[in-house]
């Protein structure tokens, strides 16, 4: 079968073609032939401890219809359409742990079923299991236009808080409001604590999201409200250190923790994925929330579709047709 590898070259993350053997399911697995994927920039940050080596089969999730099942799977059969994170999205047929999958709700087609897995899950566990938002709440996404930022956005949203968001571009923030933003601020600087503080009447952020990295960290600090949390998800701007104001941390209670999935374990992954379900999946398949999707390229043009991610011009995700 057709796939595509992400390799580390001269310092930088390129894409290969190959053809490889078509996969085929172990105990509490399922093989799934895919419709489409999504890019996620993530597994394009070569280093640290989200790349994971020198070559690695791509894509982290997908979407589409079950082949066959391994040992003990009576959750799907053969035919269903499911959505899930898995490794090797960029590929016609990929693996996913059973427990890893969700059904896909009719109201999705396979290119908005392919936005959902990573971005979503991926805020479910900012939002909810870690950042405890509660209606009313005020939440602040910095960098707000990833595919995470606007599904935090959503998210929150369908959940009854109130969103504000950073960036770069007015035409992007115009885009982010249409899909529910409340307080668009733009800039690219570490210059929205104020702005943060004047939107929420002195308060600051309940919870805060940053999507770009160490450069506005200080900010996020100055920016949260009393017995506020700091969700750190993302650094785009590449620069993996800041100081912390541990005076202010001391004071005012803050959180801080960080979201990645490269030392999760298979059971929490499980965990966080029957909560989406539970929590968040009945506000997609009502229509209360909608994947904002950007772009859509084909396989063959997995390529253009890495170029385009790393240009920054797309607000949502960007997701790729397979099948």
């Amino acid at each position: 079968m057709k796939s595509c590898w992400i390799k580390t070259e001269a310092g930088k993350a390129v894409l290969e073609f190959r053809d490889v053997p078509l996969p085929q399911p172990k105990a509490g697995e399922i093989a799934v032939r895919v419709h489409a994927t999504s890019m996620n920039r993530g597994e394009l940050i070569v280093g640290g401890v989200v790349h994971g080596g020198a070559e690695k089969i791509g894509g982290t999730d997908a979407a589409g219809e079950v082949h066959t099942v391994g040992e003990g799977v009576t959750s799907f059969r053969p035919g269903d359409r499911v959505m899930g994170r898995a490794r090797g999205g960029f590929a016609e047929y990929t693996v996913m742990d059973a427990r890893q999958a969700m059904p896909v709700p009719p109201c999705l087609s396979w290119e908005q079923a392919a936005a959902i897995p990573v971005a979503f899950l991926t805020a479910y566990e900012m939002l909810y299991e870690c950042g405890r938002l509660k209606r009313g709440e005020w939440l602040l996404i910095t960098g707000a236009s990833s595919g995470v930022g606007v599904a935090s956005i959503q998210t929150a949203k369908a959940l009854g808080a109130s969103t504000i968001g950073t960036s770069g571009s007015a035409q992007k923030l115009a885009t982010l409001k249409a899909a529910g933003l409340d307080v668009g601020i733009e800039t690219r600087a570490p210059d929205f604590a104020d702005k943060v503080k004047a939107a929420t009447g002195g308060k600051g952020a309940g919870l805060i999201v940053n999507c770009v990295g160490g450069s506005v960290f200080p900010e996020c600090v100055r920016a949260l409200a009393y017995e506020g949390r700091l969700a750190t998800v993302g650094y785009v701007d590449g620069v993996l250190k800041s100081e912390i104001d541990l005076g202010a941390l001391h004071a005012n209670r803050y959180v801080l923790f960080g979201v990645s999935n490269a030392k999760l374990g298979p059971a929490h992954r499980a965990e966080t994925v029957c909560g989406f379900v539970r929590d968040v999946l009945p506000a997609v398949a009502d229509g209360r929330i909608t994947p904002l999707i950007f772009k859509v390229f084909s396989f063959d043009d997995l390529p253009a579709a890495k170029d385009c991610i790393e240009s920054n011009t797309q607000v949502g995700k960007i997701v790729v047709r397979v099948a």
